[in-house]
């Protein structure tokens, strides 16, 4: 309530600015194990507990199938987009179909083309759409993702995820190691998807030192550990 004569009476008859309404462009990055697709799954059951509904999308997930996986065993059906996918075009159909779209929760997208990125930011802004993004920032070779470079460059926020881990050293790793015969490979395709319990190729995380001078931990590498994220 305001007294006659005060400022807030004052201030009552000037034009208020009403911030328009938008959506958020999120993106969660670290290195493998982090647990970015645990936390990509929990912030979807989150937003759906709350009667929101929610487009859940994933490009070249580990378990070769159209799906979030966790590793700790958590999974979710997702859709799969493809190099040429248009995200906007996704939302569209399921507009067309009568049902509602208010979130996207996007795993692995490191694996996006530059222009998907620039769709997701055009459906936060234009459809007002809250996205979530999650996955690694920099390949075998500590070079940015197409994706994640784009990411950075658009995103409203930036959250790298707070788990940390640690090289076999015990230094927090940031590093992910592209690793065949004991070796560390610095040359190859940029993207090369394994869950390595039995491939010949595996990941492994590791700080900056050891990623440089190509010193793997001198203890055997258990069956399946440290696979790509």
């Amino acid at each position: 309530m305001t007294t006659p004569g005060s400022f807030d009476d004052a201030l009552s008859s000037v034009p208020r600015r009403v911030a328009p309404a938008t959506g958020r462009l999120r993106w969660y990055f670290g290195p493998m194990d982090c647990g970015k697709s645990t936390l990509a799954l929990q912030i979807d059951h989150n937003h759906a507990r709350q009667g929101r509904h929610g487009l859940v999308l994933v490009r070249h997930d580990r378990s070769g199938s159209p799906q979030i996986s966790s590793r700790i065993g958590i999974t979710r059906h997702a859709t799969e987009l493809e190099e040429l996918t248009d995200v906007r075009q996704l939302v569209r159909e399921r507009w067309a179909a009568g049902l509602r779209v208010d979130y996207l929760i996007v795993d692995e997208a490191q694996f996006l083309s530059a222009p998907q990125v620039e769709q997701l930011a055009e459906l936060a802004d234009d459809a007002q759409l809250d996205v979530y993004c999650f996955g690694i920032a920099t390949d075998f070779r500590s070079m940015l993702f197409p994706g994640a470079q784009r990411l950075f460059e658009l995103a409203d926020e930036l959250h790298p995820v707070q788990v940390e881990v640690l090289c076999w050293c015990g230094l927090p790793g940031r590093f992910n190691a592209r690793v065949q015969d004991d070796r560390i490979l610095r040359e190859g395709d940029t993207v090369l998807v394994a869950d390595t319990d039995a491939a010949e190729v595996r990941y492994q995380v590791l700080c900056r030192k050891h990623f440089r001078t190509g010193e793997l931990d001198p203890s055997p590498v258990h069956r399946g550990q440290l696979s790509l994220t």
